[in-house]
């Protein structure tokens, strides 16, 4: 065994037997009593009026999910009165690694006021008073995250319904403590020391240094036993050496990342949130180095509401500039899967919230933990007054190491925004010695920039900084061998890399994580219910405004509001993407289920003021495109001009756009064009094909898809029924009805007239684990790239796999549709299905064809063991001789189909676009200041510069370009030109 190493095991258990004891020490106990709720948590007023029962410190605790209150009271003994004495428990936590991830509590004084939080290595309430008297809401959370062997196992814990009433926990120790400041200290100087030791990177001449410092102070605490200044000496002469003078800058922002919901319900994250801050303030009353960011404007609000003391406390240390609201968002979303709108209001909520409550609006799009980051994020960032863009995620990548740590990242559009990836390859940094070596080596920028950003705290679960990590910091602050660490703002860090880097690399298009692929698909009613919200949350805007403005109805800016806050909360990043246990999933189903209700009801009530009495059919268009005579954004009653039905012929089904002709086994083996006579299908192809794999990935069972899941596939072939027939509206259908292992599953295949393409339905009562289906379509096209939508654009992606980049990208996401072929080729649309894969094939005898497979559903059994099971629906149209601009209208004839009212009259549209096809209106609404002016969003679908001149249906006094909180950014004409995925907000003032 080497020196070092004995030298730091002697380290290890002094501190453990003789040094944390005497800077602990015990001084009396305490009187315990307890209340179990039974239940949802309840507040303080209630708590405090119940009845407790006497406990004593070995008691089990603890039902799943429950919340038992402690009630916690002794007498400070005289003789140490006066000294630092802390209240310290221990709930019987099972792992201190995973703070935030078990039991938890929050501390109280006895009239009510908020004191800390506790938590694993956290643990102490001060105690400020000879009568002790604290109250300890103590939250039996379970824990998913311990022994290595134990994860990714499928629980009942996931959920209250099933996660029985078994105590889970035992109260290990409470008791009062006099804490030495002196020893917490020289422990904090002693664990720095070791740290050098302990690193075989570290120079070797400063290690032996080291090495012989820690061994003299170690000698002098066995002769003269803890005596902090003596012991201390020998260390002084690496504690007090400068660092180098080119040495690495870390800026170090206090953080606890907490998740809206993961391990936990939304309920318990409100709680996680008050805990947090209420750590955070109690530090900083200590502490004035202390810099702490929060992020999520709805945790700011759950705080408010919740907590409101805390809540006002913050914000005067907001006033300070230390405790720094970040993000800009509502929540820290996913951003692959939200739509455009929903991503732009992710960013106009977070910011009105920050400008409304604390007078200024974030400069940092804060998002560590996101699964990927779409290419149109910098436009986005950028258009809602942000400069920056933090994350860490990328670092997680499988295969390809990411080439920077600070950018300049380049969206779709050629907007850039400066961005950073903290090299500590982690958003919970703790600041040892190891994590901050590890920075400085692993900064990939360190030969023209010298700085990098390290967020510390417990996080994921909460907590935050700990004066630990606090004491870590300020010995790191200029000590040799050691980074130069600052706790500082991210805005004071990014403010001088940009100076110090002002030509930084590039980085264009997305970030690509090459991970957790399966949060595409995991949970598929989240990703239908939010589908259906951010269409519906379109056209409640928009009839609403058209109603406002025609003065048939009051603007329902409450009701609006509520609605896309309910809808941005669960896009958050383990919501929408179905990486949640089961009890979340349940909550959010039910909370789609009501937010389209509401929203139904909402558009129903805009659209009956608008058409007025009558019993005459009018069509509502909410999309942007005229759909069969009713223009984009508006209301007519027209008459049918039907087409000639479509027929059936054997299995060919044929309408006067397009002829389908199916297998046997009803899978389709041809899509004619008729216009063209373009064939959509492969030469030996099939469309429309459900496939089943098997789905067992190495780790992270709901998060991810492994590549290993090609190596077997099952077709789902076998037909129960095969009905074939011509509706009512001439629409000519096949439904096949089939069976595989304990499912079954329904396809409907329609070819409507003066329609091309053919409509696929598909029906699922899915009850497979572990299993995961596709829909396949072998594509009769030549192309080396695709088209996929994503927000306001779509991003091109290789089908080869030439280089491990692309190889990585062996599940890719799409919103609403997926076009390959250049010009022409074939685009697929969907309602509801994000995870896509698109390969390139070649054919035997030569050519090439395209295998496109849209992926319904997966079986994961962590952390919700009953994932997906139940009955699904998916609907897709596959259009052959398609262009770009047919796949955008396939997306949203899809999903914005109109709709047919009773009344009296239509309604023009209130805005309106004339000129190349490719600008499109996004949003039409009113603005938010309530002053009555009409908001249109414009963005350009297509990928090239488009130049149109909008025209209003209401008298306008006046059309501005604004920013996306509506902020003036300059006066504009009618005529505009859009470079390729350019974003426009327009401001019109009504006369």
């Amino acid at each position: 065994m080497h020196s070092e190493d004995v030298t730091v095991h002697r380290l290890d258990r002094a501190l453990r037997d003789r040094l944390r004891p005497a800077a602990a020490r015990r001084v009396a106990g305490l009187q315990i009593t307890a209340w179990e709720v039974g239940g949802e948590p309840v507040p303080f007023a209630v708590a405090a009026a119940a009845g407790y029962r006497p406990v004593e410190v070995g008691a089990a605790w603890g039902r799943p999910w429950d919340t038992t209150w402690f009630r916690m009271r002794g007498r400070v003994p005289e003789e140490v009165r006066g000294g630092r004495v802390e209240l310290v428990v221990d709930l019987g936590w099972q792992d201190d690694s995973v703070p935030g991830f078990q039991a938890e509590a929050l501390a109280y004084a006895a009239d009510g006021t908020v004191l800390k939080g506790v938590q694993p290595r956290n643990n102490w309430i001060p105690v400020t008073a000879a009568e002790v008297d604290v109250f300890l809401e103590a939250a039996a959370n379970p824990q998913f995250f311990g022994r290595a062997a134990d994860r990714f196992r499928p629980t009942p814990l996931g959920d209250v319904r099933t996660a029985g009433d078994r105590p889970l926990f035992t109260l290990a120790a409470a008791g009062l403590y006099l804490v030495d400041p002196a020893l917490t200290g020289l422990i904090a100087d002693l664990e720095l020391v070791a740290g050098l030791v302990a690193e075989p990177a570290m120079d070797a001449t400063l290690r032996a240094v080291a090495g012989q410092a820690l061994d003299r102070a170690l000698d002098v605490l066995d002769g003269y036993g803890p005596d902090a200044a003596a012991v201390r000496e020998p260390l002084a002469r690496v504690l007090d050496s400068p660092a180098y003078r080119t040495t690495h800058r870390i800026s170090a922002a206090g953080h606890a990342h907490i998740d809206s919901a993961w391990l936990w319900p939304l309920r318990e994250t409100r709680r996680k949130v008050a805990r947090t801050v209420a750590n955070v303030l109690q530090l900083m009353d200590t502490d004035d180095t202390l810099v702490y960011v929060m992020s999520a404007a709805q945790h700011w609000e759950w705080l408010r509401e919740d907590h409101p003391e805390l809540f006002e406390r913050a914000k005067r240390r907001v006033a300070e500039g230390r405790f720094v609201p970040v993000g800009g968002m509502w929540v820290e979303s996913d951003t692959v899967l939200p739509g455009g709108e929903a991503m732009v209001r992710q960013f106009t909520e977070g910011q009105r919230y920050f400008l409304e409550h604390f007078g200024a609006a974030s400069r940092v799009a804060w998002l560590p933990d996101s699964f990927g980051y779409s290419g149109a994020l910098p436009q986005i960032v950028r258009l809602a007054g942000i400069d920056y863009f933090l994350t860490q995620k990328i670092s997680w990548n499988r295969v390809n190491r990411f080439p920077h740590h600070t950018l300049d990242w380049v969206g779709i559009d050629g907007t850039s925004v400066f961005t950073h990836f903290p090299p500590a390859d982690t958003y919970n940094g703790e600041l040892t010695v190891r994590e901050l070596l590890y920075t400085a080596a692993n900064f990939r920028e360190k030969a023209v920039a010298s700085r990098s950003l390290i967020p510390f705290g417990h996080g994921d679960g909460g907590g935050g900084p700990t004066r630990e990590m606090l004491a870590r910091a300020a010995r790191a602050a200029d000590t040799e061998g050691l980074p130069r660490v600052r706790v500082e703002t991210p805005e004071a860090f990014f403010d001088a890399a940009r100076a110090e880097l002002p030509e930084p690399p590039q980085w264009y298009g997305e970030l690509y994580l090459e991970l957790h692929r399966g949060t595409l698909t995991s949970q598929a009613a989240m990703k239908r219910g939010n589908r259906r919200a951010e269409h519906r949350l379109r056209a409640a805007e928009l009839w609403a405004a058209t109603a406002a403005v025609a003065g048939r109805a009051d603007y329902p800016y409450d009701r609006l509001t509520d609605a896309w806050r309910t809808a941005l909360l669960h896009q958050f990043h383990d919501i929408l993407p179905g990486s949640s246990i089961g009890w979340v999933h349940r909550q959010a189903r039910r909370a789609y289920d009501e937010l389209t209700a509401g929203l139904d009801a909402l558009i129903a009530e805009m659209q009956t003021a608008l058409a007025g009495p009558g019993d005459t059919a009018v069509t509502f268009n909410a999309g942007p495109l005229a759909a069969g005579g009713v223009p984009a954004g508006g209301a007519a009653a027209v008459a049918a001009v039907a087409p000639a039905p479509a027929t059936v012929e054997g299995r060919t089904l044929r309408s006067d756009r397009t002829v389908v002709t199916l297998a046997p086994d009803g899978t389709i083996t041809s899509v004619v064009d008729v216009v063209t006579g373009t064939e959509a299908v492969a030469p030996g192809g099939r469309a429309a094909v459900l496939q089943l794999h098997p789905d067992y990935p190495a780790h992270w069972d709901a998060w991810d898809v492994d590549r290993h899941y090609r190596a077997t596939v099952e077709d789902v072939t076998e037909v129960r029924s095969f009905d074939l027939g011509v509706d009512d509206d001439g629409t000519a259908y096949a439904v096949i009805e089939r069976r595989f292992g304990a499912s079954t599953a329904r396809q409907t295949v329609l070819v409507r007239p003066g329609r091309p393409g053919v409509q696929i339905h598909v029906e699922v009562d899915w009850h497979e684990q572990q299993r995961l289906l596709k829909l396949g379509f072998d594509a009769d096209v030549h192309a080396d790239r695709a088209r996929f939508e994503t927000q306001y654009g779509h991003v091109f992606r290789a089908i080869h796999e030439n280089t491990s980049w692309d190889a990585a990208r062996f599940e890719v996401a799409a919103h609403r549709w997926v076009h390959v072929g250049e010009p022409v080729g074939v685009a697929l649309a969907n309602d509801a299905t994000y995870g896509h894969e698109v390969r390139r094939v070649a054919r035997r005898g030569g050519g090439m064809a395209v295998l496109l497979r849209a992926t319904l559903l997966r079986g994961p059994r962590f952390p919700d063991p009953d994932t997906d099971q139940g009955r699904h629906e998916f609907r897709f149209h596959l259009v052959p001789a398609a262009t770009p601009a047919d796949a955008v209208a396939a997306g949203y004839a899809l999903n914005l189909p109109p709709v047919e009212v009773t009344g009296g009259h239509g309604a023009e549209p209130l805005v309106t676009v004339d000129g190349d096809g490719n600008v499109l209106i996004e949003a039409v609404k009113l603005a938010d200041d309530r002053s009555g002016d009409v908001i249109a969003r414009l963005y350009e679908a297509h990928g090239v510069p488009g130049t149109v001149t909008v025209r209003t249906s209401f008298p306008a006094a006046g059309m501005m370009l604004t920013d996306l909180l509506e902020r003036r950014l300059d006066d504009t004409g009618p005529r505009l030109r859009l470079r390729p995925f350019q974003i426009v907000t327009l401001r019109l003032r009504r006369s």
